[in-house]
């Protein structure tokens, strides 16, 4: 099982916040845009994508942020994608010929998934290199043949 890795002090939790927040903001400027000026065919591999992305940088922000477990962290990220999710429906029923889609959103939570088994994938081949998972520690090093000859 990945280990978690230890919580990143307070100073430096916002800065693993920014790219999940910034990605928010996109997504935000995204549906903002008159419905008149979406390029046909982009709305459902758009919200695919763009949660997918969002999915993968909440993972970041929640594993080097807090010690939590692979659980935890998959939970949060889909909860958090489907409640943003839901207020970006919500955003484009004002926006000019754009309207809430109830598959529009499950679009975006299993945009979510793919992104969070993506990063976490990610997490579990670094932690197989490096013993903390994506925190940047180096791993001792293991003896080597010619190490052991000079010792011995």
């Amino acid at each position: 099982m990945m280990q978690p890795p230890r919580a990143t002090p307070a100073p430096y939790r916002l800065l693993h916040w920014l790219p999940a927040l910034a990605w928010a903001s996109v997504i935000f400027a995204g549906s903002s845009v008159p419905g008149s000026q979406i390029p046909g065919g982009f709305a459902e591999l758009g919200h695919l994508i763009e949660y997918a992305i969002l999915g993968g940088l909440l993972v970041f922000a929640l594993w080097r942020g807090l010690p939590a477990d692979a659980g935890r962290v998959a939970w949060t990220v889909i909860a958090l994608c489907a409640l943003y999710g839901l207020s970006d429906e919500f955003h484009q029923a004002f926006v000019p010929m754009r309207t809430p889609d109830a598959l529009d959103w499950a679009t975006d939570v299993v945009g979510a998934s793919v992104g969070l088994a993506v990063a976490l994938l990610a997490s579990a081949r670094a932690a197989k290199r490096r013993p903390s998972g994506l925190v940047d520690e180096v791993a001792p090093e293991e003896p080597t043949a010619s190490s052991e000859s000079r010792s011995g």
